[in-house]
């Protein structure tokens, strides 16, 4: 990490008061605080992060300096190696930090094969931690049971349901099913008889006498009544009266309370039917009629659902937990239990191309079995729901969905709200600059309905950009003035300009500086220093400016150093160095 890096890290933190999800800072004046073990083992398990030593949280982040730097450093790496297993490798350095010497470790997420990261002395039972806001909570068993289940594919749906036959099973679904199968997949099935189509489709399976009877999910998936078998294999949906889910004065706790069961595809069309009974609806003007909007899009609403359903963790440890449809008059909730699998990440939720399946023979299964009345399958969306989710709210004019990832449980959150109501919009129309962007207006609307820092996956939520453009156009906000940048690279969070001391928003920066730099670039090659020398424009505001101007294209760096103050830049060849004028 370079010393730049660290000094945005922790202006960060003196912003934000607090320490945050990524950072751990401790004073370590007495040596390696015991607490280490257990946000080494926190990092390793949940997304990474950085623990800095030498700084004093309880006197505003302080530089406090440590006592024998060098020793520190040694000790760290022997905890990290010989302490924590598996071993860590985190890159440790020692730096001068305004005054004094400060250790800075980036301790990288483990691959899913080997999580859980824990600490010896205590065994992977007591010694396993997550990272959960800024601070650090022991795994608990069935959460370490789930990431050991990670290091390799699931089979909990191919196995066998004791005691279960073919008629448990709905014969219309099995007959769709497999005449289905040999149009779809005709190399694989057409020739093949109906038993042979379902033993092959993983529904029907060896028990341990040898014969055949439904895997846990082939009875999901075609199962005349699964919660015969499995009672809490099903859906909960709980409309609450108040946001916080406390009763009314009245005593009433609930507006509704229903249990959903049957197979996946009969949950997915009953859940949607009370969900959209408890939906009110709002009319929308549109040129000469009106439209009824639903508070949530029912394309999103069926992707989560259905999201929720195949995705969920089937082990024995999490068969008593139904999935949960939650309803407040602000938001819709809707739980799994069993957090993301494989590859999938928070950060990279969505992105094309980055899939992974728990379940991968019942979501294969439910790729031919279609909805109740319906000709589309239940899974018809595989490896695109979540873009699909956000696209509908984005076309309905809603602020993105909320994902939460706690190990045990992933849940995703529609807020009931537009995002550009009429309040924001006459926010935005004050700005007075007409020529942004639509992600740059929903992004801004975003910051100003939630009044927090918000990051660039925050961004590509919210505008469905790729991360390119969500950089470029975060550095134009940037140059605008109408966000503020607060730390560097993946620690990077952007938010609204601070108030000023009447209580005001502090006005944006309107100016477009670009024609400045250029004139005073003329035909020279100038650094940042002789640039501000020249336009009389701050430090700050040059080198934004530089790196905009340098992705348009208009201007290019000599050398490959931009962070050097030293760093010369011209005009590119591109550039005329007298704009055309009209006659």
């Amino acid at each position: 990490m370079r010393v730049d890096e660290l000094a945005d890290i922790v202006e960060n933190l003196r912003a934000l008061g607090a320490d945050i999800a990524d950072v751990e800072v401790k004073k370590a004046q007495g040596g390696l605080p015991k607490s280490l073990r257990e946000t080494l083992a926190a990092f390793a398990n949940t997304g990474g992060g950085v623990i800095i030593l030498g700084l004093d949280e309880a006197a505003g982040f302080a530089a406090s300096g440590l006592g024998d730097p060098a020793k520190m450093a040694a000790d760290l790496a022997s905890m990290c190696s010989e302490e924590m297993e598996p071993p860590l490798r985190p890159l440790i350095g020692l730096h001068e930090f305004e005054g004094v010497r400060v250790l800075v470790a980036e301790v990288p997420e483990l691959e899913p094969a080997r999580k859980p990261c824990f600490y010896k002395g205590a065994g992977m039972s007591k010694g396993s931690f997550v990272r959960v806001g800024d601070g650090d909570r022991r795994l608990s068993p069935y959460e370490i049971q789930l990431m050991l289940s990670s290091r390799g594919q699931p089979v909990e749906d191919e196995q066998p349901v004791p005691g279960s036959g073919l008629d448990d099973l709905d014969p219309r679904m099995m007959e769709a099913l497999v005449a289905r199968l040999r149009v779809s997949r005709p190399y694989a099935f057409q020739d093949l008889g109906v038993e042979d189509v379902l033993r092959r489709a993983r529904v029907l399976v060896p028990d341990e006498d040898g014969g055949l009877v439904p895997s846990l999910g082939g009875l999901l998936a075609l199962g005349v009544f699964p919660q015969e078998r499995f009672p809490q294999l099903m859906v909960s949906f709980v409309h609450y009266p108040t946001p916080t889910g406390e009763p009314l004065r009245s005593g009433e706790r609930f507006l509704d309370n229903v249990s959903l069961e049957g197979p996946i595809p009969v949950m997915v069309r009953d859940a949607l039917a009370v969900v959209r009974r408890n939906m009110s609806r709002r009319a929308v003007i549109s040129g000469a009629g009106r439209q009824d909007v639903w508070d949530y899009p029912e394309a999103a609403l069926r992707e989560a659902i259905v999201n929720a359903l195949v995705h969920r963790d089937l082990s024995p440890g999490s068969r008593g937990t139904q999935v949960q449809i939650e309803m407040y008059p602000d938001r819709l909730t809707i739980r799994n239990p069993g957090g993301l699998f494989g590859t999938v990440t928070l950060d990279r939720l969505g992105e094309e191309g980055i899939s992974s399946a728990r379940n991968a023979s019942l979501i294969r299964l439910l790729e031919d079995v279609p909805l109740p009345g319906e000709t589309r399958a239940v899974c018809e969306n595989r490896g695109s729901g979540i873009h699909t989710m956000t696209s509908a709210l984005r076309a309905a004019g809603m602020s993105p969905p909320g994902f939460e990832d706690k190990v045990s449980t992933f849940s995703v959150t529609f807020p009931n709200h537009t995002l550009l109501g009429p309040e924001t919009l006459s926010w935005l129309a004050d700005l007075h600059h007409e020529d942004l962007t639509a992600g740059q207006r929903l992004f801004l609307g975003t910051l100003h309905e939630q009044r927090r820092p918000l990051d660039n996956r925050a961004y590509r939520t919210t505008t469905g950009v790729d991360s390119r453009v969500a950089t470029t156009e975060l550095q134009d906000l940037v140059a605008r003035g109408l966000v503020q940048r607060v730390g560097t690279h993946r620690w990077s969070r952007y938010l609204l300009p601070t108030p000023t001391a009447t209580g005001q928003p502090a006005a944006p920066v309107r100016a477009d500086r670009r024609d400045q730099i250029l004139a005073a670039l003329g035909t020279q090659s100038l650094s940042r220093a002789d640039l501000a020398a020249r336009t009389g424009l701050s430090d700050t505001t040059v080198r934004r400016w530089l790196s905009i101007m340098r992705t348009e294209g208009t201007i290019e760096l000599i050398g490959n150093s931009p962070r050097s103050p030293h760093a010369l830049y011209r005009r590119s060849h591109q550039q005329p160095l007298f704009p055309e004028t009209e006659a």
